[in-house]
């Protein structure tokens, strides 16, 4: 099964990084943080991406495709650019099979995943789609399992947001009993990692965001809740960037699953 990875949005709220960079390549301990999303479907055996590229899409096809020089080591000939590479001594191996697809610079999410359709195998039944700006410690067989009971076209993965105020309680009095900063609240909301069957392109327009075909799919019933209540975070701003560092560095990053 294939996963498509929407790569190709400016990230304009983030522009300290995404002036030079597309949004996905910003890097959280290390590596861009498409690398982790990607890491994660991998430890559960789903290594196939496409990446519905737009802005910068040269930064995340040079990442990928000098992998092989970022992590070994190599002989150079300047002269006749012959190289040698050391692979056995390299350290990281990842185990990925990418599509990259140009979907446009300025395209809406809901075209660019209707531009990697043709990508999708006809054996293929069901494909995934994710954002590239989130990390969960996500059980990705069990999505794929609650997916195939539900029987609808799609599923969504929900997730608990943290606000990013702190919240004020008061009593009768209007004096302030509790001050509690970034609570995680209680609705739901769209974390990504979402599963659908072919059907899903029927309901996908040219110029339309992907959430459009999310509402078309609630009007008839046929999208599901799959419900994470473990860790989720979306990078959005440059604070958050940093916040999900910090995570990192502390030796406890919930989604390092593998």
């Amino acid at each position: 099964m294939k996963t498509i990875i929407l790569c190709g949005g400016a990230g304009t709220r983030l522009k300290e990084e995404t002036e030079f960079k597309p949004k996905p390549m910003v890097y959280v301990g290390g590596q861009p943080i498409i690398w982790h999303i990607m890491k994660i479907y991998a430890y559960y055996g789903y290594n196939e991406f496409i990446l519905a590229l737009g802005y910068k899409a040269d930064y995340i096809k040079d990442f990928f495709l000098n992998q092989k020089s970022f992590t070994s080591d190599f002989t150079l000939d300047t002269k006749t650019h012959r190289t040698k590479f050391y692979l056995n001594n390299r350290k990281e191996v990842n185990n990925f099979k990418i599509t990259f697809v140009d979907t446009g610079l300025d395209t809406a999410s809901g075209e660019r995943i209707l531009r990697c359709q043709k990508y999708i195998q006809k054996k293929d039944k069901y494909f995934m789609i994710t954002y590239g700006d989130g990390v969960a410690d996500i059980n990705i067989l069990n999505l794929v399992r609650f997916h195939k009971k539900q029987k609808t076209i799609a599923t969504v993965t929900g997730v608990h947001p943290r606000t990013k105020y702190g919240l004020l309680k008061i009593n009768a009095k209007n004096i302030i009993t509790n001050f509690e900063e970034k609570p995680v609240l209680s609705d739901w909301v769209s974390g990504g990692f979402m599963i659908a069957d072919k059907r899903f392109f029927n309901y996908l327009k040219k110029g339309e965001m992907d959430i459009e075909s999310i509402k078309k799919l609630v009007d008839i019933k046929q999208i599901s809740l799959y419900k994470h209540n473990g860790f989720w975070f979306a990078v959005d701003t440059y604070r958050e960037l940093n916040d999900l560092n910090k995570i990192w560095n502390s030796g406890n990053a919930p989604w390092k699953i593998w």
